[in-house]
Protein backbone atom coordinates (compact mmCIF):
# COMPACT_ATOMS: atom_id res chain seq x y z
CA UNK A 1 0.00 0.00 0.00
CA UNK A 2 1.21 3.65 -0.54
CA UNK A 3 0.46 6.46 1.49
CA UNK A 4 0.51 9.73 -0.75
CA UNK A 5 0.43 13.26 1.16
CA UNK A 6 -0.03 16.78 -0.06
CA UNK A 7 2.30 19.12 1.65
CA UNK A 8 1.92 23.03 2.13
CA UNK A 9 5.50 24.49 3.69
CA UNK A 10 8.18 26.77 3.33
CA UNK A 11 11.20 25.02 1.72
CA UNK A 12 13.90 25.07 4.99
CA UNK A 13 17.45 24.28 3.03
CA UNK A 14 18.60 25.39 -0.40
CA UNK A 15 17.78 22.05 -2.19
CA UNK A 16 21.08 20.16 -2.79
CA UNK A 17 21.58 17.91 -6.29
CA UNK A 18 23.49 15.11 -6.35
CA UNK A 19 24.40 13.39 -9.83
CA UNK A 20 25.02 9.79 -9.21
CA UNK A 21 27.67 7.93 -11.41
CA UNK A 22 24.81 6.43 -13.90
CA UNK A 23 23.85 9.93 -14.50
CA UNK A 24 20.59 10.40 -12.11
CA UNK A 25 19.85 13.42 -10.52
CA UNK A 26 18.81 13.42 -6.85
CA UNK A 27 17.29 16.39 -5.27
CA UNK A 28 16.26 16.65 -1.32
CA UNK A 29 15.38 19.46 0.95
CA UNK A 30 13.87 19.63 4.33
CA UNK A 31 10.26 21.43 4.59
CA UNK A 32 8.60 23.01 7.31
CA UNK A 33 4.77 22.93 7.60
CA UNK A 34 2.98 24.99 10.01
CA UNK A 35 -0.62 23.84 10.67
CA UNK A 36 -2.49 27.75 11.23
CA UNK A 37 -5.86 28.09 13.15
CA UNK A 38 -8.09 31.06 14.10
CA UNK A 39 -8.14 31.68 17.63
CA UNK A 40 -11.76 33.01 18.00
CA UNK A 41 -10.76 34.00 21.66
CA UNK A 42 -7.88 35.93 20.58
CA UNK A 43 -9.32 36.79 17.39
CA UNK A 44 -6.81 36.35 15.31
CA UNK A 45 -4.62 33.39 13.18
CA UNK A 46 -2.33 31.61 15.31
CA UNK A 47 0.69 29.05 14.35
CA UNK A 48 0.52 25.63 15.48
CA UNK A 49 3.11 23.16 15.90
CA UNK A 50 5.47 23.14 12.70
CA UNK A 51 6.00 19.48 11.35
CA UNK A 52 9.47 18.94 9.69
CA UNK A 53 10.01 16.59 6.24
CA UNK A 54 13.06 16.05 4.48
CA UNK A 55 11.43 15.66 0.51
CA UNK A 56 13.41 14.04 -2.49
CA UNK A 57 13.01 14.01 -5.79
CA UNK A 58 14.40 12.31 -8.50
CA UNK A 59 15.48 12.05 -11.90
CA UNK A 60 13.81 15.22 -14.27
CA UNK A 61 11.72 16.12 -11.27
CA UNK A 62 14.72 16.57 -9.04
CA UNK A 63 17.29 18.47 -11.92
CA UNK A 64 14.11 20.93 -12.30
CA UNK A 65 13.93 21.13 -8.20
CA UNK A 66 17.58 22.23 -7.80
CA UNK A 67 17.09 24.72 -10.50
CA UNK A 68 13.73 26.27 -9.82
CA UNK A 69 13.98 26.05 -5.85
CA UNK A 70 15.75 27.98 -3.07
CA UNK A 71 15.04 27.99 0.65
CA UNK A 72 11.83 30.46 2.34
CA UNK A 73 9.95 29.81 -0.66
CA UNK A 74 6.49 28.34 -0.27
CA UNK A 75 5.88 25.10 -2.46
CA UNK A 76 3.36 22.50 -2.83
CA UNK A 77 4.46 18.77 -2.29
CA UNK A 78 2.59 15.77 -3.80
CA UNK A 79 4.49 12.33 -3.00
CA UNK A 80 5.00 9.07 -0.50
CA UNK A 81 5.41 9.09 2.83
CA UNK A 82 8.14 7.35 4.47
CA UNK A 83 8.23 7.17 8.12
CA UNK A 84 11.83 5.29 9.46
CA UNK A 85 13.12 4.92 13.08
CA UNK A 86 16.89 5.22 12.98
CA UNK A 87 19.68 5.07 15.17
CA UNK A 88 23.18 6.22 15.65
CA UNK A 89 25.36 5.49 18.84
CA UNK A 90 23.22 6.44 21.69
CA UNK A 91 21.03 8.53 19.77
CA UNK A 92 17.76 7.46 18.12
CA UNK A 93 14.39 9.06 16.23
CA UNK A 94 12.14 9.47 13.68
CA UNK A 95 12.60 10.63 10.25
CA UNK A 96 9.82 11.77 7.89
CA UNK A 97 10.58 11.56 4.11
CA UNK A 98 8.43 12.10 1.18
CA UNK A 99 9.59 10.67 -2.05
CA UNK A 100 8.15 13.68 -4.41
CA UNK A 101 6.15 12.99 -7.29
CA UNK A 102 5.12 16.48 -8.31
CA UNK A 103 6.83 20.22 -6.70
CA UNK A 104 5.08 23.46 -7.68
CA UNK A 105 5.50 27.01 -6.21
CA UNK A 106 2.64 27.73 -3.67
CA UNK A 107 0.71 30.76 -6.13
CA UNK A 108 -1.15 31.88 -3.16
CA UNK A 109 1.68 33.81 -1.78
CA UNK A 110 3.24 34.77 -5.22
CA UNK A 111 4.02 34.39 -8.84
CA UNK A 112 5.73 31.89 -10.69
CA UNK A 113 6.99 31.59 -14.47
CA UNK A 114 7.26 28.12 -15.84
CA UNK A 115 9.75 26.92 -18.30
CA UNK A 116 8.83 23.76 -19.99
CA UNK A 117 12.24 21.45 -20.59
CA UNK A 118 12.61 20.14 -23.76
CA UNK A 119 14.53 17.07 -25.14
CA UNK A 120 16.82 19.41 -26.67
CA UNK A 121 17.44 21.10 -23.26
CA UNK A 122 21.41 20.17 -23.53
CA UNK A 123 21.69 22.84 -26.67
CA UNK A 124 22.65 25.94 -25.68
CA UNK A 125 19.90 28.89 -25.18
CA UNK A 126 21.55 31.07 -27.69
CA UNK A 127 21.15 28.28 -30.60
CA UNK A 128 18.65 29.01 -33.47
CA UNK A 129 17.95 25.25 -32.60
CA UNK A 130 16.85 25.97 -29.15
CA UNK A 131 15.24 29.41 -30.12
CA UNK A 132 12.67 27.10 -32.49
CA UNK A 133 11.82 25.45 -29.37
CA UNK A 134 13.05 22.03 -30.95
CA UNK A 135 14.89 20.69 -33.71
CA UNK A 136 15.82 22.67 -37.23
CA UNK A 137 13.13 21.51 -39.65
CA UNK A 138 10.67 19.88 -36.92
CA UNK A 139 7.28 20.85 -39.07
CA UNK A 140 5.43 21.78 -35.13
CA UNK A 141 7.84 24.51 -34.84
CA UNK A 142 8.26 25.87 -38.17
CA UNK A 143 6.64 29.39 -39.09
CA UNK A 144 3.11 28.94 -40.36
CA UNK A 145 2.28 25.18 -39.39
CA UNK A 146 -0.04 24.12 -36.71
CA UNK A 147 1.46 22.49 -33.58
CA UNK A 148 0.07 20.02 -31.57
CA UNK A 149 -0.40 22.99 -28.99
CA UNK A 150 -2.30 25.36 -30.95
CA UNK A 151 -4.43 22.32 -32.22
CA UNK A 152 -5.28 20.81 -28.83
CA UNK A 153 -6.80 24.59 -27.71
CA UNK A 154 -3.79 25.90 -26.28
CA UNK A 155 -2.61 23.16 -24.01
CA UNK A 156 0.77 21.51 -24.25
CA UNK A 157 0.61 17.97 -25.39
CA UNK A 158 3.39 15.49 -25.23
CA UNK A 159 3.98 15.70 -29.09
CA UNK A 160 5.22 19.19 -28.88
CA UNK A 161 6.06 22.39 -27.52
CA UNK A 162 3.37 24.70 -25.63
CA UNK A 163 2.17 27.62 -27.21
CA UNK A 164 4.71 30.27 -25.51
CA UNK A 165 7.62 28.23 -26.43
CA UNK A 166 6.79 28.52 -30.23
CA UNK A 167 9.43 30.91 -32.12
CA UNK A 168 7.20 34.41 -32.71
CA UNK A 169 5.98 34.34 -36.61
CA UNK A 170 6.30 38.23 -36.04
CA UNK A 171 7.47 40.82 -33.84
CA UNK A 172 4.98 41.87 -30.98
CA UNK A 173 2.78 38.72 -31.14
CA UNK A 174 0.71 38.04 -27.84
CA UNK A 175 2.69 35.09 -27.66
CA UNK A 176 5.69 36.77 -27.52
CA UNK A 177 4.75 40.01 -25.05
CA UNK A 178 2.93 37.06 -22.75
CA UNK A 179 6.27 35.42 -22.64
CA UNK A 180 8.28 38.15 -21.53
CA UNK A 181 6.15 40.71 -19.92
CA UNK A 182 3.50 38.56 -17.64
CA UNK A 183 2.39 41.92 -16.25
CA UNK A 184 0.96 43.19 -19.33
CA UNK A 185 -0.37 40.25 -20.62
CA UNK A 186 -2.64 40.21 -17.13
CA UNK A 187 -3.54 43.32 -18.30
CA UNK A 188 -4.48 43.05 -22.11
CA UNK A 189 -7.03 40.11 -21.24
CA UNK A 190 -8.50 41.52 -18.61
CA UNK A 191 -8.33 40.10 -15.34
CA UNK A 192 -8.10 42.20 -12.67
CA UNK A 193 -4.67 42.16 -9.96
CA UNK A 194 -4.83 41.05 -6.74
Amino acid sequence: MTDTITLTGIIATDPRVVTTEAGLDIASFRLASTHRRFDRVKDEWVDGDTNWYTVTAFRALGANAGQSLHKGERVVVLGRLRVRAWEAGDKSGTTVEVDADAIGHDLRWGRSAFVRSTSAAAAPLGSSEAAAGGAAGDAATSPGAESPASSSGGWATDGGPAVDEQAPSAAGTPGEAARHEPADAVDRVGVPPF
